[in-house]
């Protein structure tokens, strides 16, 4: 099968794709830490995330025997209409939930949702599944508890890197427990769907640190639960999947996309112009745009019966 990619591309103006391309040659291509020794050095010199007003509710929750803390957002404007559970990337080996405080305090406020963050264990102190354990019981625990907590039992899930993975892995259990009817949609940027290497996608990160950091103990990477692409993909709900046109994972989420929607789903890709990895986490007004669109796709599924 043959495609253009310019048939792919998102609608972006001209102007905020030259823009995008003028930051990314100005800037300077990092790497992932390459061992233990460097990820402690990566983790030492993060900067520590600035704080929100109103800042992040910080409480622990538990479901299924797993207890995980998260940070809560309520919406300024009125009670929440959903709630909707951010997982946060950084390889499975780096990151916090505090990370994603500024994005889900403007997410909570645009769209009148309480936002969860999730502050999964991290690998490779706790190798998975501690990761997906403690994603799926606070997406249990929004289950259970949501309507009596917020007001109101509609939810949304979304992460992006490795945070998407984890939403995906999340909602795959769920509807193995006959849950999944719960959530409204899932927004899903530039996940990491094959981590064994078998694909030509996930052959071009066979290589990274973060792999055997986080599965490396694990015999076959195909399980669903740890490269998605692999799972029975039917009965999921609506998904939006946004990626780079540049990024190393486009073509393992092309490949996703079309085993969502061959399996039944409902499933929407965007994919943006001139925009690597983890772009939207970049400041750039192409990266406003696909932020923003999300936020759109969003409010469209928590506000359809």
């Amino acid at each position: 099968m043959r495609f253009a990619m310019e048939a792919l591309l998102a609608d972006v103006p001209a102007e905020q794709v030259a823009e995008a391309r003028a930051f990314y040659r100005s800037r300077v291509a990092g790497r992932g830490p390459a061992s233990f020794e460097e990820l402690k050095e990566a983790r030492a010199k993060k900067p520590v995330p600035r704080a929100t007003v109103p800042p992040a509710v910080e409480e622990t929750v538990e479901a299924a025997g797993v207890r995980v803390p998260v940070r809560i957002f309520l919406p300024a404007g009125g009670p929440p209409r959903a709630v909707y559970l951010g997982i946060h990337g950084g390889g499975f080996y780096m990151g916090s939930a505090a990370q994603g405080d500024e994005r889900h305090r403007e997410l909570a406020d645009a769209l009148r949702i309480a936002v969860v963050g999730v502050d999964y264990r991290l690998a490779p102190e706790h190798p998975w599944p501690a990761a997906p354990d403690d994603c799926e019981a606070a997406a249990l625990w929004l289950v259970e508890e949501a309507e009596a907590r917020f007001g109101t039992s509609r939810l949304a899930i979304g992460g992006s890197s490795a945070g998407a993975t984890l939403a995906l892995a999340t909602l795959l259990r769920l509807r193995d427990r006959g849950v999944v009817d719960r959530f409204a949609g899932a927004a899903l940027r530039f996940g990491t769907w094959d981590l064994s290497a078998r694909t030509p996608g996930g052959r071009l990160i066979a290589d990274e640190y973060f792999l055997q950091a986080y599965a490396g103990h694990v015999a076959d990477r195909t399980l669903p639960d740890i490269s998605p692409l692999y799972a029975d993909l039917s009965g999921l709900p609506p998904a939006l999947l946004v990626v780079g046109s540049e990024d190393v994972l486009l073509e393992d989420n092309l490949t996703l996309a079309g085993r969502l929607s061959a399996a039944g789903n409902d499933v929407e890709l965007r994919v943006y112009p001139a925009s690597p990895h983890g772009f939207t986490g970049h400041p750039t007004a192409l990266a406003a745009t696909a932020l923003d669109g999300v936020n759109s796709w969003l409010r469209d599924r928590i506000s359809r019966p």
